[in-house]
């Protein structure tokens, strides 16, 4: 059987701090001093499943003995309602050692009998005893007595070594294991980036006034964007590409110039500025967004909504429905044309590009502050087993990983655990709401409602957990058994 020992640093005398060891100053009997100043010293209690040992050095330097007396050591465990004597050793003088041996007197009273050869200074007592429940608490004291020729007591002293303490400790608190999830490495890290800028082009024109109305601010947000990863070394766009956007009104064949056209003129615009190669930017056109009307219409409380949606999704051709809604809701339409149509004449663009791995974690724990979109969830991970687990930036890197990959179950799960870590409950289950609905998320619910004190809700999610053959499910199911006890 597993046994569980447990040493005890016993406090040596009221005037000794507690925490002085066994080999400090010896202590000194504080129940009732006598001449026989009998001192103990370097002694334990321990046990084992069913056993309670006890040890202790007396020192005996003190004690007149002779060759007709004798020096009684008794042990006892003594509680409210209950004592259990210890063996006894008796230490004889040459006299009565024979005399006790003569009359058998060891095995009738039950004690062990030892010659007395007056030179010992320290007797060092061991026992053994079976152990009881009630024994935890109670006190463990040493009778030391003096016996003359006649086994009449000359001198008694009691000391009181400790209170025995040996129970193994009930858990008071759930102590969490974390699954945590290594993400896989991307062969390739593939990225893109999308933009939407309004290009203004006065009536009828498809060529670019770079100073026209809010054009200089347009045109700066699309080349920040491309900036943002064109002139960064570890950074290889692989495609461009600008989709062109007119609003519904006016023909269509019209509006199907202008949108083409209006797109060529932005991509010719951007290949004048970086130089890519012909053809690398590539360009379509969507003649009338009638999808993103829709769009604004389904979203909004504008009056007739239903009946002007009705209009949209019909199959009517594009210049007959625009007449059609323009004339069953004239109010409308006029408030549509001049505060929505204006945003459906704009320019989508979209950049892809690779981004070089990276293995050296001083170099990912930099990027994690300055560049984390450059990173991978695996490359998070492996900065955040260099670092000390639940150190603030152990916790960053998670933090920082769950916002570059916000829909990630793997994100999401890991920066769970390090929120409980932390002791970030409400950040804990806002993660684990993410964190999909498989074994590794089901468990990692259990030891957030642990740690928060719903043992009821643990236990179901590590018993379902369990069933799902996660590992440290049934080691947590355990220890919910132990604290509840």
């Amino acid at each position: 059987m597993k046994k569980y020992l447990y040493r005890l640093c016993i406090a040596l005398a009221a005037a000794i701090p507690a925490t002085a060891s066994a080999n400090e100053a010896p202590f000194m009997a504080a129940i009732e001093r006598t001449q026989l100043n009998v001192t103990a010293s370097k002694y334990a209690v321990e046990r084992s499943e069913n056993m309670l040992f006890v040890s202790a050095d007396l020192n005996i330097d003190s004690v007149r003995r002779g060759s007709n007396r004798e020096l009684w050591i008794k042990p006892e465990v003594v509680a409210t309602s209950k004592t259990e004597q210890l063996p006894a050793v008796v230490l004889a003088g040459r006299n009565r050692f024979y005399q006790a041996q003569r009359r058998e007197l060891p095995a009738k009273e039950n004690f062990t009998l030892l010659r007395d050869n007056y030179k010992d200074q320290t007797y060092t007592y061991n026992a053994t005893v079976p152990y009881e429940k009630w024994m935890h608490g109670a006190e463990l004291k040493l009778i030391v007595e003096l016996r003359g020729c006649c086994s009449d007591s000359i001198e008694r002293q009691e000391i009181l070594l400790t209170h025995i303490n040996v129970e193994p400790p009930a858990p008071q608190r759930f102590i969490p294991v974390y699954n945590w999830i290594t993400p896989q490495a991307e062969a390739v890290k593939t990225r893109e980036l999308r933009g939407q800028a309004y290009i203004d082009f006065p009536v009828n024109k498809i060529v670019i006034y770079p100073e026209y109305r809010r054009n200089t601010v347009e045109l700066a947000k699309i080349r920040a964007t491309i900036d943002s990863v064109h002139q960064d070394p570890d950074i290889k766009i692989t495609a461009l590409s600008i989709k062109g956007y007119a609003s519904p009104e006016g023909p269509w064949n019209n509006n199907v110039r202008l949108a083409k056209g209006r797109t060529a003129a932005l991509k010719t615009y951007v290949e004048e500025l970086y130089h890519f190669q012909k053809d690398f930017i590539q360009t379509d056109f969507d003649p009338e967004d009638w999808g993103g009307l829709r769009a604004y219409v389904e979203k909004s409380n504008i009056a007739n909504r239903e009946g002007i949606l009705s209009l949209i999704d019909s199959s009517l051709e594009p210049d007959a429905k625009d007449a059609k809604i323009k004339s069953t809701y004239p109010q409308q339409y006029a408030f549509l044309l001049a505060e929505v149509y204006p945003a459906l004449r704009h320019s989508d663009y979209r950049i892809e590009y690779t981004i070089r791995s990276f293995s050296d974690v001083n170099e990912i724990l930099e990027l994690v502050k300055t560049r984390p979109q450059k990173l991978s969830l695996q490359e998070f991970f492996l900065a955040a087993k260099s670092v000390e687990p639940g150190s603030d930036i152990y916790n960053d890197i998670f933090e920082t990983a769950v916002r570059m990959y916000p829909d990630s179950e793997v994100a999401n799960l890991n920066a769970a655990n390090a929120a409980m870590g932390r002791g970030d409950y409400a950040a804990a289950a806002r993660y684990i709401a993410k964190a999909g609905d498989d074994a590794t998320a089901i468990y990692a619910a259990g030891v957030l409602a642990a740690l928060q004190g719903d043992y009821a809700k643990a236990r179901e999610n590590f018993e379902a957990a369990a069933r799902l053959k996660v590992a440290d499910a049934p080691a947590a199911l355990r220890q919910l058994d132990d604290m509840q006890k």
